[in-house]
């Protein structure tokens, strides 16, 4: 039931957004009774985290692309796991809900951003072992981003129809600028 409740949440995050979607709009959905929402989830907020810790679970992979290999090759190994997140029409589409809502309400980008920042990016910079590691893997994840944003919700062409090979050759070398430049 749980996950009954969670892709109905994600429906609901992705259709209405955040500020109109609510328990009991989640629970119709679900086909159950709003106090189930609430014991499984507890309020909305925790609710919209369970939706994003399941639609992100591909990414809270990518600190492992931090240790499986050179560091020299770490911007690619990066740069070419989110994109192919993002690439993947299967992980897109719960991404794409849950950025909208994060961009659209201050409670929503506040989960977001904790979740991200705490299961992403902590993991990222604990990998590089540098004094200004936290701040190189943000902004890694800013560039990374924002190709992602550009190219996957505002569609901006070239870069939207562009083949996947091609960003990652031209992404990749500035996000191991973030990471490794200057050690």
């Amino acid at each position: 039931m749980r996950e009954v409740i969670l892709e109905a949440a994600r429906a609901q995050f992705s259709e209405r957004g955040y500020e109109k979607a609510s328990v009991r709009s989640i629970a119709k959905a679900a086909g159950v009774d709003s106090a189930l929402v609430h014991h499984y989830f507890g309020t909305k907020e925790q609710v919209f985290a369970a939706a994003i810790e399941v639609a992100f679970a591909p990414a809270f992979q990518a600190p492992g692309a931090v240790e499986d290999g050179p560091p020299e090759e770490l911007g690619e190994r990066l740069t070419r796991f989110i994109l192919g997140v993002w690439d993947n029409p299967e992980t897109r589409a719960p991404l794409l809900a849950i950025v909208r809502s994060a961009v659209s309400n201050e409670t929503a980008a506040a989960v977001f951003r904790d979740l991200v920042a705490g299961q992403v990016l902590a993991r990222i910079a604990r990998g590089l072992d540098l004094p200004d590691a936290e701040l190189r893997a943000e902004l890694a994840a800013a560039q990374l981003v924002g190709t992602a944003m550009l190219r996957y919700v505002i569609k901006v062409e070239p870069l939207a129809s562009v083949d996947l090979e091609q960003i990652v050759a031209r992404v990749a070398p500035v996000v191991q600028g973030h990471l490794t430049a200057d050690q």
